[in-house]
């Protein structure tokens, strides 16, 4: 950081969605009832996943790690945004943006990994599932968030290696709503080719990797389930379907920013919403409120703070 600071850029300026004054107001009340869904409908399920024995299985684990992770992955950038959005200069420190790259990437390369841990379970419960309970021990459970938090903090340190030395001598203005990295790496008074190659080599590959890995078990699912009953296979493929849907909304835009950094087009700052703030709310929407058991455990947690409330009150009115 020292090295950018001497090179002469001390803060980016960032752009807003819209330059319309009217839109941006619009957009600050619209991004604010998102955020608000993301944060709460995601801690609702860790909350309830934490308080509900039922729920106390693999699967629940690293759905609810996935809920935590989408709430990080949701805040890194977007309180930021929707305040923004009622300013005139939007600007941001060396430092800030530098850390905005970190946890970015930490969140991001975290979740496509339990993204990956996720597929792996379901393939397990449903291709070997006399073995399920010894293969997703709570043991291998912990691994994987472990195993997928560690790798999240490993690619990060390796992007913001070469990023904070760079030197950056003058162009400052990130045509985005938060430092993204192949923006950021642009601006650098040198032949960006190298960094960019780097880049590609590590954020494109993780992400295209992760993606692949998560179509082939996909299939390999959906042609094991083949074998069963229609109705099973009715079910899985939609249950499926909506999980491929929101992979690719999520890899998607990844791909496209990463996997092709040497050009930058104007459709990247749009792309960047879907994995920072769509994907966030769309996870607990489709992996985990449309599961009765999740529902259920919902309505238990409601009901026992309703009983908790009333008897607060009693014991209010007693006094």
């Amino acid at each position: 950081m020292d090295q950018g600071n001497k090179s002469g850029v001390t803060e980016f300026i960032l752009h807003s969605l819209s330059g319309s004054r009217e839109l941006q107001l619009f957009y600050f009340a619209f991004f604010t009832l998102f955020y608000l869904s993301i944060v709460l409908g995601n801690l609702l399920i860790v909350l309830t996943v934490i308080s509900e024995p039922a729920l106390h299985t693999p699967m629940y684990f690293l759905l609810s790690n996935l809920s935590f992770i989408d709430v990080c992955l949701s805040t890194f950038a977007t309180p930021k945004m929707i305040i923004d959005f009622l300013m005139e200069h939007k600007t941001i420190s060396f430092e800030g943006c530098m850390t905005q790259i970190f946890f970015l990437h930490v969140f991001a390369g975290g979740e496509m990994m339990l993204l990956v841990a996720m597929a792996y379970d379901r393939y397990v419960a449903i291709c070997r599932p006399l073995y399920y309970a010894s293969i997703m021990s709570a043991r291998k459970c912990t691994i994987l968030v472990v195993g997928s938090w560690l790798t999240g903090v490993l690619h990060s340190i390796s992007q913001l290696a070469f990023t904070v030395n760079l030197p950056f001598c003058g162009p400052n203005k990130v045509d985005s709503f938060f430092c993204d990295l192949p923006l950021v790496i642009k601006l650098a008074c040198t032949n960006t080719f190298t960094f960019e190659v780097l880049m590609l080599s590590d954020s494109g590959l993780m992400a295209m990797t992760s993606f692949v890995l998560l179509l082939i078990s996909y299939t390999v699912i959906l042609a094991s389930v083949r074998r069963h009953s229609s109705a099973r296979m009715a079910k899985a493929r939609a249950t499926l379907t909506a999980h491929i849907t929101v992979v690719t909304l999520f890899f998607g835009p990844c791909i496209f920013i990463y996997a092709w950094p040497f050009s930058s087009l104007p459709v990247d700052k749009v792309l960047s919403i879907f994995y920072t703030v769509f994907t966030p709310l769309l996870n607990p929407m489709i992996y985990t409120l449309r599961n009765k058991e999740v529902i259920s455990a919902m309505q238990k947690l409601r009901t026992r703070h309703e009983v908790i409330r009333n008897a607060l009150q009693s014991r209010k009115l007693l006094s």
